[in-house]
């Protein structure tokens, strides 16, 4: 509902309703305009990933404040996907809504999710290699470096099972934060109900896939020792946790609370069958 001043919040339904138009609009984009725009969010997502690795590069903070601060520099990133608009692979896991209504089809989905994986994994790479030929790496006295590696090599460390779950309440944050910034009416309100989410989640040290492609190609071209196993190892369980935590814990979540009941309601009887009496 909206007061008379427009600045209160669209209620819960009416977000889930106008998530789902949304995610029918993205799904049905032209090839170009999609992967360009998943490029972009690639982009976007590895600057926020950049400011992360920074604060990273300051011994100097505590646990606490350092995992804090990092959290509110990478918000940066789905900041600039939202508001300046880009296609996020793992926002996009929201086209669930729109699936479980029977709006998309499963090929239109998977079409969706495979391109713009693909245009985030070039536009992610193609940051790594942009900031490594910069020499920002050097700075703090290459602590800034030390700090994109140390944070790659643990990520290729984690346990499939680890990286998994991390991937799974990750992107419930990110979508849940996608979820809130539909409710806002404004620049200000998009932006503060990004923040927290996207604070949380890289505090916590949940996994991210696409920040991932970020870290592992800077890492590998400041000579890390990994291999693209070692990357294929934390991706791939990565990706399947984001594609649960945001299709199933938040998007099916939320129409089964919101628009499978309006759905079952509008729905007409079926029609009584005929009966026969006998001759």
């Amino acid at each position: 509902m909206q007061d008379s001043n427009g600045f209160d919040a669209y209620a819960p339904a009416e977000v889930a309703r106008r998530i789902e138009d949304f995610c029918v609009i993205k799904a049905r984009m032209p090839f170009g305009s999609l992967f360009m725009l998943g490029v972009l969010a690639g982009a976007f997502i590895g600057l926020g990933a950049l400011m992360y690795t920074l604060v990273s590069g300051d011994t100097a903070l505590g646990f606490a404040a350092g995992r804090f601060l990092g959290g509110l520099g990478f918000s940066l990133g789905l900041v600039l996907v939202t508001i300046a608009g880009a296609e996020l692979f793992t926002g996009n896991n929201l086209l669930a809504i729109a699936w479980a209504d029977g709006r998309l089809t499963t090929r239109a989905v998977l079409r969706n999710w495979a391109i713009v994986c693909a245009a985030n994994l070039v536009g992610a790479a193609g940051l790594a290699l942009l900031v490594r030929l910069s020499g920002h790496t050097g700075m703090n006295a290459g602590a800034v470096g030390e700090a994109a590696v140390r944070i790659a090599v643990a990520k290729a460390h984690l346990s499939i099972g680890e990286a998994f779950f991390r991937g799974v309440l990750c992107n419930v944050l990110v979508c849940m934060a996608v979820w809130m910034a539909m409710a806002g009416r404004s620049v200000t309100d998009k932006a503060i109900a990004i923040v927290f989410p996207i604070t949380a989640f890289v505090a916590a040290g949940f996994e991210h896939s696409i920040a991932n492609m970020y870290f592992f190609p800077l890492a590998m071209l400041l000579g890390a020792p990994l291999t693209w196993g070692d990357v294929l190892h934390n991706l791939v369980p990565v990706i399947a946790g984001n594609v649960l935590g945001g299709s199933v814990l938040v998007a099916l979540a939320y129409y089964a609370i919101y628009l499978w009941p309006s759905r079952r309601r509008t729905e007409p009887s079926p029609s009584p069958r005929a009966v026969r009496t006998p001759q």
